[in-house]
């Protein structure tokens, strides 16, 4: 749910719970200055092989896009889709920076243009974002639209508006995945007065076909904080052992309980199978650290493909609630023997980290 504004070695290395690799200081010392390949071109360029959170003092439901050492950032803006492009996350305030689309003044997308998401699929580029019709402020006439770009260059071209996509609810924070070679969508559904999460197969990048099959309802205290039962921002994880991991964030984002739960599926399922999701019992990442209302995440791998990351929003101290002081926060996660993810705590603010790594 989005109100307003928003959605709107020298030495050893240890490797705790949360995936994260702890580098002596005097390595950390001798990282922060080096030359790497940055953007499309491949210019080098000297920056800082570390960062720290946030790495933006701005950015509800952050999204990154890695291909070809590359990065894509884009967030809510409200009333435009932009996007930000690095060849080092180091550098996402100094990053190049476009609009690229606008919406129309009146019709069904025309306000609350919130969570985008920039996704490659069949050669082409395409934006998913939640938005809502104009002269409406309510969840009824929000939806989730599709813009479509054919050009190998994201930042250039033009987008064409594919219209909204057909799911069978209002809802928001469309998300598309492949699964057994077949291309499925999830999103968050207004059922009632309550939000879930649904998925559907997909005949193109914007059309849905067959039955939508609604996966999760808010059925967990966790999940009802806030004064709103809500499930929302579902991004599809894939396991190293096969399995279907499916994140969202629970509650209000308005909370400061917002916080992220995980839906399992084993290896070999049918994902429209409503039999084969389990829920985990407790959040699976949530407030700590001086890091508050962590959600609406999206998932990406270091440039050289060992790495697993996480992007998420956050506030940094208690009851600010869901507004523009959101911002975007990184952090490498690890996963269990089983092949479970495992995200471990948010990292305290100004905490130095590696960059994601690429490689040798």
């Amino acid at each position: 749910m989005k109100v307003a504004y928003k959605k709107g070695t020298a030495g050893s290395i240890r490797r705790p719970k949360n995936g994260l690799v702890r580098r002596p200081a005097a390595l950390l010392a001798v990282l922060m200055s080096v030359t790497v390949p940055t953007g499309p071109g491949g210019a080098e360029t000297s920056s800082a092989a570390t960062f720290t959170n946030p790495v933006l003092t701005s950015g509800p439901d952050p999204w990154i896009t890695q291909l070809d050492g590359v990065y894509y950032y884009t967030h809510t803006l409200g009333n435009r889709i932009m996007l930000w492009r690095t060849g080092n996350i180091a550098d996402l305030a100094k990053a190049e920076k476009r609009v690229v689309w606008t919406p129309p003044a009146k019709g069904p997308n025309a306000h609350s243009i919130w969570a985008p998401e920039l996704h490659r699929l069949d050669g082409k580029w395409y934006l998913y974002y939640s938005a809502t019709a104009s002269g409406f402020k309510d969840d009824k006439h929000r939806a989730v639209f599709v813009l479509e770009n054919s050009g190998a260059d994201p930042m250039q071209g033009e987008w064409v508006d594919r219209g909204r996509v057909n799911t069978a609810h209002a809802g928001i924070d469309g998300t598309v995945f492949e699964h057994g070679g077949k291309r499925y969508f999830a999103y968050s559904p207004y059922i009632g007065s309550d939000s879930g999460l649904a998925i559907a197969a997909m005949s193109n990048p914007w059309t849905l076909t067959g039955p939508e099959s609604v996966i999760a309802m808010p059925d967990k205290v966790w999940e009802k904080q806030g004064g709103r039962h809500i499930l929302e921002g579902p991004e599809f994880l894939r396991g190293p052992k096969g399995d279907l991991f499916l994140t969202y964030s629970a509650s209000a984002c308005w909370s400061d309980d917002y916080a992220l739960g995980l839906l399992h599926a084993p290896a070999g399922s049918d994902g429209l199978d409503v039999k084969v999701w389990t829920k985990t019992a407790e959040p699976v990442f949530k407030s700590a650290n001086g890091v508050y209302a962590t959600g609406h995440n999206g998932f990406f791998t270091s440039p050289d493909g060992r790495e697993s990351w996480i992007i998420y929003h956050a506030n940094p101290g208690a009851g600010m609630k869901c507004t523009s002081a959101r911002a975007p926060h990184i952090q490498r996660f690890g996963w269990s023997d089983a092949g479970w993810p495992q995200f471990g705590e948010p990292v305290a603010s100004d905490t130095p980290l590696p960059v994601p790594s690429r490689g040798r």
